[in-house]
């Protein structure tokens, strides 16, 4: 497994964060600091671009959580893009792809 980046840029909705590598039990935690470090407006999306990431443990999808959460307070949107196919599905058991959309690529999640 890879270790975990993260690489920012803006775009007109928002910050988008791609993410590479494992988000598991020992890199979680990196995302989860620096999502609590992010200042969002209201009406801002937050996406998170997964298209990299080729690992996710029980710890990443409570990141992910984490991330909805604190998007959630600053009265912000969370997307999710490029999510892997083992990602998507255990998204869909625990329901959560009910409440963070997912999109196919970062183009359509930072969509006006």
């Amino acid at each position: 497994m890879n270790p975990l980046k993260i690489s920012v840029r803006d775009a007109g909705t928002g910050p988008v964060w791609e993410i590479t590598g494992a988000l598991d039990y020992t890199t979680a935690p990196e995302l989860c600091d620096q999502l609590t470090a992010l200042t969002l407006r209201p009406g801002e999306r937050l996406v998170l671009d997964l298209a990299g990431m080729d690992f996710c443990d029980s710890s990443g999808i409570t990141a992910l959580i984490t991330a909805h959460n604190h998007t959630h307070a600053a009265q912000a949107d969370l997307a999710l893009a490029a999510v892997p196919p083992n990602t998507v599905r255990v998204l869909h058991m625990v329901g959560l792809d009910q409440v963070i959309p997912l999109y196919p690529d970062t183009d359509a999640a930072t969509r006006p």
